[in-house]
């Protein structure tokens, strides 16, 4: 399998002393974790939704940053991808990548407002039978 990119994540002082190693393919995101007892999770970039960064005054004297991800995966909804080096070109690498994925499957965002939508409206109706 190629890698667009892979990376662990970091200590505080940088250093890649973690059992949690993040992968990126040119369709799914992976996060491995554990040494005896390995977990495996991934998702299909063309379900992540929505990405933000933060970058604590102790990440950035590091150089780290954690990218926060929203999907529209069942199994992995959020995840955090914790204390990664040049946190920012990541995020843009993995935003422009989404991005070809959706348009390449042909999703578009409103597939997954109009859900959240109906979800929206069950609750309201649920509100005025009260």
């Amino acid at each position: 399998m190629s890698y667009v990119w892979k990376d662990r994540k970091r200590t505080i002082f940088g250093l890649p002393l973690s059992f949690t190693v993040y992968m990126l393919t040119e369709e799914k995101f992976i996060i491995k974790t554990g040494f005896l007892n390995i977990h495996e999770e991934e998702v299909r970039l063309y379900r992540i939704m929505d990405m933000s960064l933060n970058r604590t005054l102790g990440q950035r004297i590091f150089g780290l940053g954690t990218i926060h991800v929203h999907s529209a995966d069942s199994l992995t909804p959020d995840f955090d991808i914790k204390n990664i080096k040049r946190s920012d070109l990541i995020k843009n690498t993995l935003s422009d990548m989404v991005e070809k994925e959706r348009v390449k499957r042909r999703v578009s965002s409103r597939e997954y407002m109009y859900n959240e939508q109906v979800d929206d409206d069950d609750d309201d109706d649920h509100d005025h039978d009260h």
